[in-house]
């Protein structure tokens, strides 16, 4: 279709094209909706009308005054922008020019308590704000990502058509839904980029675990990952990692894993979740030890020291049975990934019950199968988990989870134990393992942290026999006294 500059006639605008707002502009035209474009450097706007105008009806526009006229009411308005003040400068930009009752969509990586703020200062004028997280890179924003809008259900009533049929779909159903109030969708967005560090991590510590202790190059770790793939751990992240590993670089000839610098860096979604976390007392150890791993990949003088300091991990190839190692690996890898996926449902539920958002835990498991980075296979029985028993206490216990991860506990405990032995760092590996020890342990250690507690700042202890809080004499004659 050619394009248009009639006003009021766009159904849904977008400001900020760069990559993601120009996919997502074009995939909402794909599917049949009017798209206002909009972009500060106009060059932009004429670039995509220019090289994609036969997708579908766009109309253009140079100001952002006669942006928002081209669009029919109430007003629907896609902010694509750097998170932060950039984002803030577009939405005070706007609002003098918007009217009771429009909407204003920030579907970048915003922090959940930024959406929370703007939701509130924009309720005040009589606007709708709605933060939606929305994962899968550029290729899901112009194919179907996994799309999490937050905000108000009147406001979902006019973007859940259209978000819901530009999702990715599986067996029918969207990879798309309300997830709650103000800032429920980047909060869940938040905690899905949480996971996606850990599962990372782990895939990377289950190939260097394998490089290390088989002695074989990456070519040879892809086809065990491509093996992989076909079972329990199929996943868009397992897919991927054999695509990298059997990747040459052309200019040297090499392995490309060999020739890229071992420095990871963040964009600060993992962070905030554990900062979150950490707030909301929830142990995400998985995750947090993915994030620092990062931290500490980057600290590279630091760790050049230290390796001229130390002696260097065991030679390669140090694996006795072949066979068996991979598939301890794989099962470590699994159980691992388990924990991370139980954490992070943990922790949406503790946000969800701060904030009073009432998240469903089981839609979230059902979006996050098309289109988003951490899709796996194994996110259909997280979906079965939580239709089975919607307050399960912790996907550690779901029947399926518990059964997998009892199958794999001594595979995991070998590995954790051969890394350990031949110093190999696996944090995410062995943090996970100490966190389902933890989970399991009938009685934990922190009797003792009580007393130590009580015994230094008077902080009180509970007891196990009766209720009420304690505080023990220590420095006097050690009685006993009721808080």
């Amino acid at each position: 279709m050619s394009q248009e500059s009639v006003v009021g006639t766009a159904q849904i605008g977008v400001t900020g094209l760069a990559v993601m707002g120009r996919n997502l502009a074009r995939n909402l035209a794909r599917h049949g909706f009017r798209v206002a474009l909009h972009n500060r450097t106009h060059s932009r706007t004429e670039s995509l009308v220019a090289d994609h105008g036969d997708e579908g009806t766009f109309v253009p526009s140079e100001g952002l005054q006669d942006f928002v006229a081209s669009l029919e009411r109430p007003r629907a308005i896609i902010i694509m922008v750097k998170a932060g003040q950039p984002t803030d400068d577009v939405i005070d930009e706007l609002v003098p020019l918007l009217e009771e009752g429009d909407i204003v969509i920030d579907c970048g990586n915003a922090h959940y308590a930024d959406t929370r703020r703007r939701e509130k200062e924009l309720k005040d004028k009589g606007l709708h704000f709605v933060g939606s997280g929305v994962s899968g890179g550029e290729e899901g924003a112009l194919n179907g990502p996994s799309i999490m809008p937050g905000g108000s259900a009147e406001s979902y009533q006019k973007l859940g058509p259209i978000f819901e049929s530009i999702a990715a779909q599986v067996d029918g159903t969207p990879c798309c839904v309300h997830v709650g109030p103000d800032g429920a969708g980047h909060f869940v967005k938040m905690v899905h980029n949480g996971i996606e560090y850990a599962d990372m991590q782990l895939i990377a510590e289950a190939y260097d675990l394998l490089r290390s202790g088989l002695g074989v190059s990456p070519a040879e770790i892809a086809e065990i990952f491509k093996e992989w793939n076909s079972g329990d751990l199929e996943s868009f992240l397992i897919e991927i990692t054999a695509d990298v590993l059997a990747h040459i670089d052309a200019e040297t000839g090499e392995p490309f894993l060999d020739v890229v610098l071992d420095q990871a860096e963040q964009k600060g979604t993992g962070r905030w979740t554990v900062q979150s976390a950490l707030d909301l007392g929830v142990p995400i150890t998985g995750i947090a030890e993915a994030t620092f791993a990062r931290s500490l990949s980057g600290h590279a003088e630091q760790r050049k020291a230290a390796a001229a300091t130390f002696d260097q991990p065991a030679d390669e190839g140090f694996v006795k049975d072949r066979q068996q190692f991979i598939d301890d690996v794989r099962k470590a890898l699994y159980a691992s990934k388990v924990v991370a996926y139980a954490q992070g449902f943990d922790h949406i539920k503790a946000g969800s019950d701060e904030f009073g958002w009432d998240v469903d835990r089981g839609a979230m498991a059902t979006i996050w199968r098309g289109g988003c980075i951490i899709r796996a296979r194994f996110l259909n029985r997280i979906v079965e988990a939580y239709a089975d028993k919607p307050e399960l206490e912790s996907l550690l216990v779901a029947p399926y989870f518990a059964e997998a991860v009892s199958d794999g506990v001594d595979s995991w405990r070998r590995i954790v134990a051969a890394a350990a032995q031949a110093g190999i760092p696996t944090p995410a590996f062995s943090s996970s393992l100490a966190y389902f020890d933890g989970l399991r342990r009938k009685r934990l250690p922190a009797a003792l942290i009580q007393g130590l507690r009580d015994n230094f700042g008077a902080h009180t202890y509970q007891r196990v026999d009766k209720p009420g809080s304690f505080h023990t004499l220590w420095a006097g004659d050690a009685s006993e006294h009721e808080a």
